[in-house]
């Protein structure tokens, strides 16, 4: 294996994709790795290539079927998720280490593929009553959603022993700072 790989996982809405911007935007050694999803953009701002690869279920099959993937989960009923073997070639060709914003399911099986190369980060909120405030805030959930979301955070917490850190995303501008300082120990080890 060329690089390292970081590993941010989270229940959604506790602020992992904020966290893993800030780090792109500051650290030129990091290269994204962008996940295949069978889920539809969310609103006007998401790419194709840039925030995941939208696949078709019937893409996202066929590439299963081909091994294109180190691992996928079908992560809500019919939205699948994964991640492509090729994404990491392209990401430790540049040189880059590799970093990953992941479901709780994934990132154990990215920490569990890539060994000690990898660093798995847990980022949580303190407590379900501030995610239910956050997922609200994205304007982006109907109360079905909302109440699936919250109850898959509640179950996604009993892994978080299984990483190697947690991080606690009370205030933004102490997990931006305690991520980095993860990120500049873990690349120097």
């Amino acid at each position: 294996m060329a690089g390292k790989a970081i590993i941010f996982s989270a229940p959604s809405g506790s602020g992992k994709t904020t966290i893993v911007r800030h780090l792109l935007a500051t650290n030129p050694s990091l290269g994204f790795s962008i996940s295949a999803s069978t889920r539809d953009k969310r609103g006007r701002t998401e790419q194709h290539g840039k925030d995941y690869y939208f696949l078709s279920p019937e893409e996202f099959k066929k590439k299963i079927d081909e091994d294109a993937f180190i691992e996928w989960e079908e992560v809500y009923a019919g939205n699948f998720y994964g991640t492509l073997k090729s994404e990491i070639d392209r990401i430790w060709s540049e040189g880059h280490d590799v970093i990953f914003d992941v479901d709780v399911k994934g990132g154990l099986n990215l920490k569990k593929y890539f060994g000690d190369k990898a660093l798995a980060i847990f980022v949580k909120v303190p407590s379900l009553e501030v995610l239910k405030a956050r997922l609200n805030d994205r304007g982006t959930e109907s109360q079905e959603s909302l109440s699936r979301r919250l109850f898959k955070a509640n179950f996604e917490m009993s892994f978080q022993d299984k990483f190697d850190v947690v991080l606690v995303n009370e205030t933004l501008e102490h997990s931006l700072a305690e991520a980095q300082s993860l990120y500049d120990n873990f690349k120097n080890t």
